[in-house]
């Protein structure tokens, strides 16, 4: 059941009585739906926002294991030049698209300090950098802990463009600090528009084993018509080609796939009566975000979510010449 209040992880620092762009310590908040932006007097204690984030991701009982509950969090990673307003927006157009899908469990977001200026692209990336183990130390193995023998809790990641690099920053960090307990294992992790190098994500690279190492299924959604991410963008996002938009490498563990969006988003793109149909919002740089606010997308996220199906059978999946492609389900 959706919550009137959103749970917001934020890593930004205060000043004056509000969140700024730098990086700062861990606040849990609740934030209230009248509440266009995280406030700090919406903190709440560690316990209680555990306690009620618990609560709401809670749902039933688990089908693949008779006699326990289940549980579902999604924690959703946004990407650089995003402000405190565009981060809940997208956070509450997700959170609604999952539950009208058929989502049961819970979202909340994790908010590391971008600021709102698509010039601040390098010093978003260091800030990212700054605060990305916060997202591993004060948050998945803070909700890793909830598990218990009568209820399974998954815990899933969503990484948007550079929300994808704060994933590989904080897992990779975490090992390094030997981390490497079981206890902060998370079942999904997906990337959207993910904003690293698309050769960093092969089997064996020192950078993204750990994401490997720390989960149970990993998919990337890429979109060969990303212009944010094209190679003439050099100056900002550097010279590899990036996963968001050539997908992922030959050589990846069996437990990576590469989703590949292009021919959809084309359609999707060029058609506005689709659009009128298949798209309920469009927050940002539509080829670069699209993904929050299409109903085609969401249904194949909430199919990964609830993992019942073999990823070749989604209904919102093809495979063409060996490649998952996305389409609109029949």
């Amino acid at each position: 059941m959706m919550m009137n209040e959103d749970f917001i992880m934020s890593a930004r620092a205060v000043r004056n009585g509000s969140f700024n762009s730098e990086p700062g310590k861990s606040h849990y908040l609740l934030v209230p739906q009248d509440s266009a932006v995280p406030l700090p007097e919406h903190k709440r204690g560690v316990a209680e926002w555990v306690k009620a984030l618990r609560q709401a991701a809670v749902w039933g009982d688990d089908s693949r294991d008779p006699g326990k509950e289940r549980g579902d969090i999604l924690v959703f990673i946004h990407g650089y030049n995003n402000d405190q307003a565009v981060v809940m927006k997208r956070h509450r157009q997700l959170k609604a698209d999952l539950h009208a899908a058929g989502y049961k469990g819970a979202v909340m977001s994790f908010d590391w300090p971008s600021a709102a200026s698509a010039l601040n692209y390098l010093e978003d990336r260091h800030d990212a950098k700054r605060t990305a183990m916060q997202l591993v130390t004060d948050g998945i193995r803070l909700l890793a802990k909830e598990q218990g023998p009568g209820c399974a809790i998954n815990i899933h990641l969503l990484g948007h463009s550079t929300g994808a690099y704060v994933i590989r920053e904080a897992f990779d960090d975490a090992d390094d600090v030997h981390m490497t307990q079981a206890s902060w294992m998370v079942s999904q992790i997906a990337f959207i528009a993910g904003d690293i190098s698309s050769a960093s994500l092969a089997e064996g690279n020192a950078s993204t084993e750990a994401i490997y190492r720390h989960c149970t299924r990993f998919t990337n959604y890429s979109n060969g018509a990303d212009s944010v991410l094209k190679l003439s963008n050099a100056k900002r996002v550097g010279i590899s080609p990036r996963v968001g938009r050539v997908g992922l490498p030959e050589n990846i563990p069996g437990k990576a796939v590469n989703v590949d969006c292009t021919d959809y988003f084309t359609v999707l793109n060029a058609d506005a009566a689709l659009q009128a149909f298949d798209q309920q919002a469009r927050i940002g740089s539509f080829d670069h975000s699209w993904h929050i606010g299409n109903r085609v997308f969401t249904r194949d996220l909430f199919e990964l979510l609830k993992g019942d199906l073999d990823r070749h059978l989604f209904p919102t999946r093809e495979v063409v010449a060996g490649s998952i492609r996305l389409k609109r389900p029949a």
